[in-house]
């Protein structure tokens, strides 16, 4: 059974559209050293901006100085309102994000953002993060209900727990990693899944119970093709988010629906 993010869909795309018809909008992205699937992904954000009227422009960059300084430029821009970091990095992405200025931090990633997601008062949220919450909140009733996120990433699992667990969704939450043991027991006792573990098809029919909620965050490459962390089995008795699309989808969206927001703090 699939979750459908079409009405979702729509609706983010109304709200972009709504702002970007009427103010001038511009989303830079800047990468290290971009390999081919890189630049295939910043090649999709180009056709997606373009058919939301929002000017783009990719920077590319040969070094981890050249990377911040660049960003330190675009942070003084007053013609760029969002900054995209583009990953992965050849290391830890926190000595990078630190330099974003949290008013374009659109992904949500920056130390302040994220601190301030405990407090609910962050300028922007963790983009796939909030992706997963809004599929479950247009899907069912969030609160109350037991939630095993499986992996601990800042920017998917740790906020996506958050997220749930705050006074805003009620959702008691368990989060799951490489060192806990007996995820099964635990997630045949969820009512909802969120798989974010970046682990092809980690997520198999034998660990789900009937009609539970799955949202499959991973993306995965095995002999040419994207498969999740949820084996398509699974979908014979429960209801997931697909992938490609999903998740990744709504992701995208939000990404350039918070570059709309930004014209709240110039």
């Amino acid at each position: 059974m699939i979750i459908s993010i079409d009405s979702l869909s729509e609706k983010i795309r109304n709200n972009i559209m709504n702002i970007s018809t009427k103010h001038k909008l511009k989303l830079v992205s800047v990468a290290l050293e971009p390999d081919k699937a890189t630049l295939a992904y910043l090649n999709s954000q180009r056709r997606l901006s373009k058919k939301l009227h929002i000017d783009y422009e990719v920077i590319e960059t040969n070094s981890k100085k050249e990377l911040i300084e660049t960003i330190k430029k675009l942070n003084n821009d007053e013609s760029v309102n969002g900054i995209f970091l583009s990953q992965p990095l050849p290391f830890d992405s926190h000595e990078v994000s630190i330099y974003i200025e949290p008013k374009k931090d659109i992904e949500g990633i920056t130390p302040y953002n994220l601190g301030n997601l405990i407090y609910g008062k962050s300028i922007f949220k963790p983009c796939t993060a909030d992706s997963v919450v809004r599929i479950l909140r247009d899907f069912t009733e969030i609160d109350g209900k037991r939630v095993a996120v499986i992996g601990r990433s800042v920017i998917v699992g740790m906020p996506v727990s958050v997220m749930l667990a705050s006074k805003e969704n009620n959702a008691t939450v368990t989060i799951c990693h490489s060192h806990t043991k007996n995820i099964k027991d635990i997630t045949l006792n969820s009512d909802i899944i969120v798989a974010a573990v970046g682990h092809p098809e980690f997520i198999t029919k034998d660990m789900v119970r009937e009609n539970s909620i799955i949202i499959d965050v991973g993306i995965n490459v095995v002999d040419g093709k994207i498969v999740g962390d949820v084996k398509k089995s699974v979908r014979d008795i429960a209801y997931v988010t697909e992938v490609p699309g999903g998740v990744g989808e709504i992701t995208s969206l939000i990404l350039f629906e918070n570059l709309t927001k930004t014209i709240l703090y110039k």
